[in-house]
């Protein structure tokens, strides 16, 4: 990575896919469904004092398809904190888009909705100074939209959007934010 990143910098983490396991056949509905994926705790613990926030953006058309409901959503987020807090991570927010597609106040992802409310919530966010992780396209657009540099972890997801770097995992981006 051709540039430093200090406690000015934001990372910015999608969920499903980057976070946990993602269940390509549904929605994970219960904190039972959910699986860190190998090395996540490990490689945030490494790179979370790198970054002065860290917040996670999901789409979770679930509740919006009625197949799962908020408080479903906020306990899943409630359990993730709680794990990754006993790594030394610290999650600062999780901005949940569970809307369905297209709705008229859509703020899933490629929007840049969560992001401006992430701003609005800790106004000293710079997304110039901010990295977007994330498996799918979406998130890389999102990332972009909003000036961000992007990250690609690799996974199933079929992609056609350039990041800024491809990674199998999150050691690898600790790996390469320690060089």
């Amino acid at each position: 990575m051709s540039f430093q990143v200090d406690t000015s910098w934001t990372l910015f983490l999608d969920r499903d896919g980057v976070i946990n396991r993602r269940d390509f056949q549904g929605y994970i509905q219960k904190v039972e469904d959910f699986d860190f994926l190998k090395g996540v705790k490990e490689g945030l613990q490494r790179i979370s004092n790198k970054f002065g926030r860290i917040i996670v953006v999901t789409n979770q058309q679930g509740v919006g398809k009625g197949l799962m409901k908020h408080e479903q959503v906020e306990e899943i987020h409630f359990y993730m904190k709680k794990e990754l807090e006993r790594y030394g991570v610290t999650i600062d927010a999780v901005y949940s888009a569970t809307n369905l597609k297209g709705a008229e106040n859509d703020r899933r992802k490629p929007l840049s909705a969560m992001g401006i409310e992430a701003k609005n919530d800790f106004p000293e966010i710079d997304f110039q100074r901010s990295i977007m992780i994330g498996d799918t396209d979406s998130d890389i657009q999102f990332g972009k939209n909003l000036g961000m540099k992007t990250v690609l972890i690799k996974s199933e997801e079929k992609i056609s959007m350039k990041s800024d770097w491809i990674v199998n995992n999150l050691i690898e981006l600790a790996d390469e934010l320690e060089k």
